[in-house]
């Protein structure tokens, strides 16, 4: 299929996505919409007469191919709806956008991909709970999307990147530029392990109108999103909305009933539009979500052989040859007083190195 045309589908005047893919799915595909007679479009449902008679397929692909030589030269990637690699949580949106741009090295389709949202203007309380909450998520391998805005947006995106978590920005305006400037330097370290994406071509400004159209790709491309602290107007409610439009989770961490940056979040809790949240074990619960076992923090053997004593590794030695094993025979293979066997085991669980059963058995983390 050409790109030429996938992109001038775009800009045909007063074409929206919804229409636009109707168009292609009567057509058959984007090169066909340009291709056959205009008149016969008037079958797609929606379109009307008046339209159809307004169509300048000519200025669009024009306009085409201006955009296909600007992501050429900059390396940016165009990812069709109909493309596997498009995000599938976001097709499934009536108003899904028709295309994306993309520069990065993001999975579209992770496992687990969540949404967080929050004022620009975040207080000491909502960095620490968006911090938290990162810190948290890392451990279940998702990928954190966020409108690379200030406040809560960039403190997600910051984190992400400072503990190897896959995250990407949405933008409200095209890949020539980056809006705020001022968070140009993170935006270069998340195309490492994510990236930015927008629908917006080059030459779009950051203007105030696009940026609900933005939204609904943070929205859109989530199992959930997460409001961190809002007020009680702003993107963050507005993204929230379009979640719950989509019938997709949203979750929002309370504050104190004074606060105005807590007053969206507890807005949404007390109407029944976000559930509360306390921490990502919340989150996973009503997913049913379990941990990464790959991202499990576990000690090797080099921190064995440096950090544990001599009775400890002892206990290491024996617990590495079984399963699990209770306290009672662990003391009869390593001839060891229980009091003193208690305390090495109690030291070993706290670093992480083993964990505790029922029934009074250990077995290694």
């Amino acid at each position: 299929m050409s790109l030429i045309h996938q992109l001038a589908l775009t800009f045909i005047k007063n074409i929206g996505p919804v229409l636009a893919k109707s168009m292609v799915a009567y057509a058959g595909n984007a090169e066909n919409v340009f291709l056959i007679d205009p008149s016969k479009l008037q079958k797609v449902p929606g379109i009307a007469a008046k339209t159809i008679q307004q169509l300048d397929f000519e200025s669009a692909l024009e306009r085409a191919h201006e955009e296909a030589a600007f992501i050429a030269k900059n390396n940016i990637d165009v990812i069709f709806y109909t493309d596997p690699r498009y995000p599938k949580r976001l097709r499934a949106c009536n108003d899904a956008p028709v295309l994306l741009y993309a520069q990065g090295k993001m999975d579209l389709n992770a496992q687990r991909v969540i949404s967080v949202v929050g004022t620009r203007k975040a207080t000491a309380y909502g960095k620490d709970l968006c911090k938290e909450l990162i810190e948290e998520l890392e451990s279940y391998g998702a990928l954190v999307v966020s409108g690379l805005a200030y406040g809560i947006d960039v403190m997600a995106h910051k984190e992400s990147v400072k503990l190897n978590v896959p995250t990407v920005g949405v933008l409200g305006h095209g890949l020539d530029r980056l809006y705020p400037a001022a968070h140009r330097s993170i935006a270069d370290k998340m195309l490492l392990n994510g990236g930015l994406l927008t629908e917006f071509p080059s030459g779009t400004t950051p203007d105030r109108e696009n940026f609900p159209a933005r939204n609904r790709i943070v929205a859109g491309m989530a199992d959930a999103t997460i409001v961190v602290e809002a007020g009680i107007k702003g993107g963050a409610l507005i993204t929230a909305e379009i979640a719950n439009s989509y019938n997709r989770d949203v979750f929002a961490f309370p504050g104190r009933v004074n606060d105005e940056f807590s007053e969206g979040c507890n807005y949404l809790i007390r109407h029944h539009k976000a559930g509360l949240l306390t921490s990502a074990a919340d989150l996973a619960y009503t997913l049913g979500w379990e941990k990464d076992t790959k991202k499990s923090k576990k000690p090797n053997q080099l921190m064995l052989a440096m950090d544990l004593t001599a009775d400890e590794r002892l206990i290491m030695d024996v617990l590495r040859q079984n399963a699990s094993i209770a306290i009672d025979e662990l003391t009869l293979k390593i001839g060891m007083p229980v009091s003193l066997l208690s305390m090495n085991l109690l030291n070993l669980e706290m670093q992480g190195f083993i964990r505790s059963l029922p029934g009074k058995a250990y077995c290694i983390s």
